[in-house]
């Protein structure tokens, strides 16, 4: 009987994973080294979407000490990965909610105490690694900045060139429509279709504060369409920081979750996704 990957992969959702990398791994603090390695793990506590960096105890050139302060209360925000996928925890998740038997640890440095930055899992085969909180330290593989998360070496970024008309709408409003979209196909995401800026209306969209960092495409900045009540950063564009999401750099994509999409006049079904609602206000 044939195995359909997908499901092999969310079998393993409840389970503490992990992913040796062969890159070299450096964590800094105000500039200052506190790991450099070789042997790095990616690690994935159970219900994790995205990894992030296990150490050897032995390169962490920094002082583990027990928590001095009691642990504070971690948000869980939860998300289903599709119709059928399991449940799992949103990266916005902190690194402070442990989902794997273990201990957490402050990390000491000469200038510095980070509280609750590291955490030791009891797996034996993990024994001798520390996982390190991603947001409390500046990150390199190799010579090359990590941003938002440790890359995940089973999730692939394809995008391809399309010359289908592809129109977006709200509210009966046509806010783009293109015959030069680059597709862009994303591990267990929905296809997003990203337009040339001339041919979205960007003169009834308004620029918004909000950004967002995702370690495979670059830094992004919204639009809303202030016209309608689902319309707030509703559309994105990433900065040219990454070579490899070249192909979309400059161009305008919108939440397919939210607006309708139709590709040469086919209605596209509106997917499930943790975006499918306009996140709350911050306060």
């Amino acid at each position: 009987m044939a195995t359909k990957l997908s499901e092999v992969i969310f079998g393993t959702f409840p389970q503490l994973r992990y992913q040796p990398t062969a890159k070299r791994v450096r964590a800094m603090v105000d500039g200052n080294p506190v790991v450099d390695t070789l042997y790095a793990l990616l690690v994935w506590e159970p219900k994790r979407i995205t990894p992030i960096y296990a150490v050897p105890e032995v390169d962490l050139r920094a002082e583990l000490a027990p928590p001095a302060q009691q642990p504070g209360e971690v948000t869980e925000h939860g998300v289903t990965l599709g119709s059928d996928g399991p449940p799992a925890l949103d990266p916005r998740t902190a690194f402070g909610r442990h989902t794997a038997p273990g201990e957490e640890f402050d990390v000491v440095t000469s200038e510095t105490r980070l509280p609750r930055a590291a955490f030791r899992p009891e797996d034996p085969d993990l024994a001798g690694y520390v996982v390190l909180d991603f947001k409390a330290f500046d990150w390199l593989e190799d010579d090359e900045e990590i941003i938002g998360h440790p890359r995940d070496p089973f999730h692939r970024v394809d995008i391809r060139a399309s010359s289908l008309t592809v129109e977006v709408r709200l509210d009966d409003v046509t806010l783009a429509i293109t015959n030069g979209a680059q597709l862009l196909y994303e591990t267990m995401l929905p296809v997003r279709y990203y337009i040339p800026p001339a041919d979205v209306r960007l003169d009834i969209m308004e620029a918004s504060p909000k950004k967002t960092m995702c370690p495979y495409k670059g830094t992004a900045s919204y639009w809303t369409y202030p016209q309608s009540e689902t319309g707030r950063n509703i559309a994105w564009m990433y900065d040219p920081r990454f070579r490899d999401a070249a192909q979309i750099h400059g161009l305008v994509s919108f939440f397919n979750e939210r607006v309708d999409i139709t590709v040469d006049g086919v209605r596209q079904e509106r997917p499930v996704t943790p975006w499918s609602s306009p996140p709350p206000e911050s306060p």
